[in-house]
């Protein structure tokens, strides 16, 4: 193209040429330039969210499930702060996604003038919770801003960027950029040197482990090649279907009962590619895992600033670093015969005690994996139910199959739904929340019917913060405080919002109605009545941490 174009519709052709096929956000009159841009070409896919964090939710699981950066747009000052808090979601998974934000007119940013919409230094605030945050000053300067932006975004460790535009430089006309092609992405090469080093202390081990993070999610080929030399696999919640679940080579994300610490006593080393050991993953940084530990990574912080210091990292993108290494491995590893049968016996038994602990619901769980199958995309918020069992007991069948609310946060499930839903429309999507997550953006229940996605949401209702009263229970001698809520009628809610409803007082129907559910053209919520059912056999008091 040739001429002049503002700047709203210069940027929205950039994103199409980045591959963008849908954008989330609220419409204000400081974004309005850049969504008049997208209406007017259409080529961009559009949905309005009722709320700036359900935006940023919806395209943080479109990028994840996608595997493809995430747009998102909200006004400046309020909504900007609205959105900051998925944002930290976004930053703690390392979504690629954009944010792109309003401004009040350039000559009045941070003076304090009292302009409407205006927030004292916003860009501070927006650069705590996102990889980087940039300001557009010069309406010529856009399109480079933007490109890096989304460079930055993309580049691993990846992360959501946040751009702030000023309104009157969104409505500036400036001329047809000759290039809109976005910049490329290098991938960080793992050092020749370290690699024949790391290969040399792997290749003593007989019973090797490779854990793989979020990282490592585009690594499945790589990883095969590690499982035919006869390496065990274990994962974090992230890495979760690099491996197919049901590999019998496979640990799942069953990587701290004391059945797997166990056994990792009996293993002579582990391999680390891809994640940060979160807390929440290792008891706290106290769960003994195999020396030595080794660890590749791209960002060369986890060598040293993290509770698990590595005998031996590697620098380099987990795919290339994965596939170098196992070149160097291959003939050379002499694996001990009963090995993965020890692997297979250690999961077997943490099934099992995690199966004790979670009666009554058993059925539900037979319920959901039956009907999902092999092929659906499992969303969940933070309840007690995705804590105990959502996060391994439902088996994944691929690496963009999971979304989970990774910085611990609730309420972000239903947006989150939404957006894995227009990422794979082809696919079943499955939603676990609970009914006080629920409530925290149930007006994007109106989104979904909206926008016409299908997904069935287990809505656990145990009309209390559960975690709470049993973490009050254990810690605080039953005083439970401020850990009962109201919930509403929730079959009048689902009507209210074009949703179709099922309750279950018990379980002995819930295989037909899920099964019921995913066959339908709409949306439904399937109320999972806890009080009529009963409480788990085992409490949940929160992240598991080391007993003495």
């Amino acid at each position: 193209m040739s001429g002049k174009a503002t700047v709203g519709e210069v940027i929205t052709a950039f994103l199409e040429e980045c591959g963008v096929g849908a954008a989330f956000g609220v419409i204000s009159i400081h974004n309005m330039p850049f969504l008049d841009a997208i209406g007017q070409r259409g080529k961009i896919r559009y949905v309005s969210a009722r709320s700036e964090p359900g935006a940023i939710n919806m395209a943080d699981a479109y990028a994840r499930v996608g595997a493809r950066l995430g747009v998102a747009f909200t006004s400046t000052g309020t909504a900007a702060g609205n959105a900051s808090g998925a944002m930290v979601e976004a930053q703690t998974a390392g979504t690629s996604l954009l944010h792109i934000t309003g401004q009040i007119d350039l000559e009045h940013v941070d003076k304090e003038h009292g302009f409407v919409h205006e927030a004292r230094d916003q860009l501070t605030m927006l650069k705590a919770v996102s990889k980087s945050a940039w300001r557009v000053t010069d309406a010529k300067a856009a399109p480079d801003v933007f490109k890096q932006a989304i460079r930055d975004a993309m580049t691993a460790p990846t992360g959501p960027v946040s751009v702030e535009v000023p309104i009157d430089i969104q409505q500036t006309e400036i001329d047809w950029p000759d290039d809109l092609s976005p910049l490329p992405i290098t991938l960080v090469e793992p050092d020749n040197v370290a690699l024949d080093a790391l290969a040399e202390k792997l290749a003593k081990a007989k019973r090797p482990m490779l854990w793989l993070g979020g990282g490592a999610r585009h690594a499945g080929d790589a990883t095969s090649k590690f499982i035919d030399m006869g390496f065990g696999i274990v994962t974090s919640t992230q890495g979760r279907g690099v491996v197919p679940e049901n590999h019998p080579a496979t640990l799942g994300a069953y990587n701290m009962y004391g059945a797997i610490e166990s056994f990792y006593d009996s293993c002579d080393a582990m391999l680390v590619a891809g994640s940060r050991l979160r807390g929440n993953e290792t008891l706290k940084y106290q769960l003994r895992l195999p020396r030595p530990l080794c660890q590749i990574d791209v960002d060369d912080r986890a060598a040293a600033n993290r509770p698990y210091v590595p005998d031996q990292f590697l620098q380099g993108d987990c795919a290339l670093a994965l596939n170098a290494l196992a070149d160097r491995l291959a003939g050379k590893l002499d694996i001990d015969p009963s090995f993965m049968g020890d692997l297979q016996a250690a999961r077997a038994k943490a099934e099992t005690f995690l199966q004790e602990g979670l009666v009554p619901y058993g059925d539900l769980l037979t319920a959901i994996q039956s009907n999902g199958g092999d092929d659906f995309l499992w969303v969940r918020d933070v309840t007690i139910s995705n804590s105990t069992w959502g996060n391994r007991a439902i088996l994944l069948n691929g690496p963009r199959d999971g979304v989970h609310a990774a910085g611990g946060g609730i309420g972000q499930s239903i947006q989150m739904a939404i957006g894995a839903a227009i990422a794979e429309p082809d696919k079943n999507v499955i939603c676990l929340a609970g009914d006080g997550g629920l409530q925290v953006n149930i007006g994007e229940l109106a989104t979904a019917t909206q926008e016409g996605v299908r997904i069935t949401l287990i809505l656990m209702n145990s009309q209390d913060y559960e975690v709470i009263k049993n973490i009050q229970d254990a810690q605080y001698g039953g005083r439970r405080y401020f850990s009962d809520i109201y919930t509403p009628d929730f079959a009048a809610l689902a009507d209210a919002n074009g949703w179709q409803f099922a309750k279950l007082t018990d379980l002995d129907t819930a295989s037909s109605v899920i099964g019921n559910a995913l066959k339908s053209n709409g949306s439904t919520m399937i109320e999972v009545d806890m009080a009529s059912i009963g409480a788990y056999a085992r409490p949940f008091g929160g992240p598991p941490v080391k007993k003495d």
